[in-house]
């Protein structure tokens, strides 16, 4: 029988620990250096319960002594503290992880994917009713139905009298929409045969309703509408008609270069449709056509969706029956074989008021022809004056008070400017003579360039452009017609030389036709200037007539020295160069002639050749006495080798003509007792 072990031979014995010999030591553990403790070995150590353990199988240092001592003297040793198994901490329970398969993941990915599509859906719905939603609008509504404008009536052109000069008449345009043609080729074949198109148009229509790529052509632009009717008729798909107005000239020509044109859209591009175009232009509307699968119109489907306005009418100041006959007369003074002009221009001008009644412009075409021009040339071209500037330089003297028209001058024959220079330059008068003493009066009636050189001397540069400036030249009239020319006129202190004196007479600054017939119906108008103006009334929407402002305004000389130029004036058509412009036992007329030579390509008055082009003019006025009408009369570029090259027998003769036929049609009536120049 073993003897009995005694509580402190109990040794706990962990897991894997060989039983220690009694009485032996206890072995320490073995800790690998190489293997370091881990951090999760190093916070067991020291946990309260590890540190508890460690106290109750490690012997107090008291114990120990006295434990020491006891076998050391032999005695019995005390008592030992009962020893207990080392207390083990319960093992936390393990993390939850997802694994594949697992019925919760299943049930949170489906959830997951199910959220979202449908915020998927639920954005998709947003865009369709939102963003997206007029496009898709509009889809659907290209499938079953076709839009159609309905193009506005454009306004009416009037004549003062009430004639139509510019109106829209209905017309009709083929359209297709080769996405719904279902017969590409015999389509374009049938539109062909009936509408007569060539072969390029034809093929051209076959490729667009093959290929399909736009949703609009045009088949034919404004055809008469029973051709169109009978299109119409055959109910081809794709096809249908659209209902456009064609802008026509009812009296043909007459007024067409002041009338200008527009497009086959009805937009203005030139002359008074183009400056009005805006108001002239109306309000487009809106038709909506049902049609079926193969793309026919649906018949009574229509629906205007939004009616159209029609634009406001112009009411103009031109006469129609003057302007024709105005027109005929400069067409047959060109053509005249003693003439056999360029061309040629006449405007003719209510004196007190501005308004423009009549004015043509002829020119001749690439074949040799005569013809009026879509061109409004008395606005937009700008030539040298010539000789009728003296009027303007002339009254700029009187009226600062310089001369009187019985001022006298010894007027040679020639002058040479810048004598013995390179810039050196002879001037003569067209008639030759010696020197002479003339009368400021006699100057103008012959029309002596020295004399009036001479006569302007006595002002300054700057007060003659002064005058000249006044008297409407170097700025575009009120007019403001498209393209009009403001002419030039140079400031005073950068003319040099023979510039100073040759701008009085017409050299040196170019103005309009419009610029100068303004100028010399201020001398007409008692001194005031009044600016043209070519509409007198608008005709609104509401049928309303509505009148213009009246012309702007100004004084630039005084009543009395446009009363002395008015005399002056008439002795030139009595005894000057107008002479062909007197109207003896009819009224009496006041004006002045103007020949200029016209500036050619090398920048001078003459060909390489030596040759010189001619610009012949007059402008007078009638009844002199108290005027009503001033008319402008220029003819370009006469035969150089004719006597009527001249203004006094190329433009006055035309003056004549178109002074009689103003006087009945407008219904002026004669001063008492005026029955033009005295027999003397």
């Amino acid at each position: 029988m073993s003897p009995r072990r005694t509580d402190a031979e109990i040794i706990p014995l962990h897991r894997g620990q060989r039983r220690a010999a009694p009485g032996a030591p206890r072995p320490a553990r073995h800790r690998s250096p190489s293997r370091p403790p881990t951090s999760s070995q190093r916070a067991k150590r020291t946990t309260p319960m590890a540190r508890r353990d460690a106290a109750v199988e490690r012997p107090r240092r008291g114990g120990s002594r006295r434990h020491a001592s006891s076998r050391g003297t032999g005695g019995r040793p005390p008592a030992a503290r009962p020893l207990t198994r080392r207390i083990r901490r319960a093992p936390r329970p393990p993390r939850f992880r997802f694994r594949a398969g697992q019925s919760q993941r299943r049930v949170k990915l489906i959830f997951a994917l199910s959220l979202a599509l449908l915020v998927a859906v639920i954005g998709r719905v947003v865009l369709l009713q939102t963003t997206q939603a007029s496009a898709l609008q509009k889809a659907g509504k290209q499938q079953r139905t076709s839009e159609r404008i309905l193009k506005a009536q454009r306004g009416t052109i009037f004549a003062a009298d009430g004639a139509e000069l510019a109106l829209s008449v209905p017309s009709s345009t083929i359209i297709a929409n080769p996405k719904l043609v279902t017969d590409p080729a015999g389509t374009a074949a049938t539109l062909a045969a009936l509408l007569k198109l060539s072969p390029a148009k034809q093929t051209s229509l076959q490729e667009a309703f093959t290929q399909k790529q736009t949703s609009f052509v045009y088949v034919v632009r404004q055809i008469d509408p029973s051709l169109a009717a009978t299109v119409d008729g055959l109910r081809l798909a794709g096809v249908d008609v659209l209902a456009e107005e064609h802008r026509t000239m009812p009296s043909g020509a007459v007024g067409k270069s002041v009338l200008g044109r527009t497009d086959i859209d009805g937009i203005g591009i030139a002359g008074l449709e183009r400056q009005f175009d805006q108001m002239l232009t109306g309000i487009d509307g809106e038709r909506v056509t049902e049609h079926d699968r193969q793309g026919r119109s649906i018949a009574g489907s229509g629906t205007t969706t939004k009616a159209p306005v029609a634009g406001e009418d112009l009411v103009l100041t031109i006469d129609r029956s003057l302007q024709y006959q105005v027109e005929q007369a400069l067409l047959a003074r060109v053509d005249e074989p003693s003439v056999m002009a360029k061309g040629g221009t006449v405007v003719v001008m209510d004196t007190k008021s501005g308004n423009i009644r009549a004015i043509a412009n002829v020119r001749r075409n690439d074949q040799g022809v005569a013809e009026i021009t879509s061109a409004n040339l008395a606005a937009v071209e700008a030539r040298d004056p010539g000789s009728v500037a003296k009027v303007f330089s002339i009254a700029a003297a009187i009226d600062s008070g310089m001369v009187t028209p019985d001022t006298y001058f010894e007027v040679p024959g020639t002058y040479t400017f810048d004598r013995g220079t390179s810039y050196e330059r002879t001037i003569r008068d067209a008639e030759p003579h010696n020197t002479e003493s003339y009368s400021v009066r006699q100057i103008m009636t012959k029309s002596s360039n020295i004399g009036t050189m001479m006569v302007a001397g006595r002002m300054t540069p700057e007060q003659l452009h002064d005058y000249q400036a006044a008297f409407g030249f170097g700025s575009k009239t009120a007019l403001d017609f498209p393209d009009e020319t403001p002419g030039i006129l140079r400031a005073a202190d950068t003319l040099r030389g023979s510039e100073v004196a040759t701008v009085s007479y017409g050299y040196g600054f170019s103005v309009s036709s419009l610029q100068l017939i303004a100028g010399v119906n201020t001398i007409a108008n008692r001194g005031t200037y009044v600016a043209p103006r070519l509409v007198e009334a608008t005709i609104d929407r509401g049928g309303e007539r509505v009148g213009a402002a009246p012309s702007i305004t100004r004084q630039v000389v005084k009543p009395e020295t446009a009363a002395e130029m008015t005399s002056i004036m008439t002795d030139v058509v009595c005894r000057g160069t107008a002479k062909q412009a007197r109207m003896d036992g009819v009224v009496s007329v006041a004006g002045k002639t103007g020949t200029a030579y016209k500036l050619q390509d090398n920048k001078t008055y003459q060909t390489d050749g030596g040759a010189r082009a001619y610009f012949a003019s007059f402008v007078g006025f009638l009844p002199a006495q108290d005027p009503q009408i001033t008319i402008l009369v220029s003819i370009d570029e006469p035969d150089p080798l004719s006597n009527d090259r001249f203004g006094g027998t190329a433009a006055a003769p035309l003056f004549v003509n178109i002074a009689k036929d103003a006087m009945h049609e407008l219904q002026i009536e004669r001063v008492e007792g005026d029955t033009g120049c005295p027999s003397t």
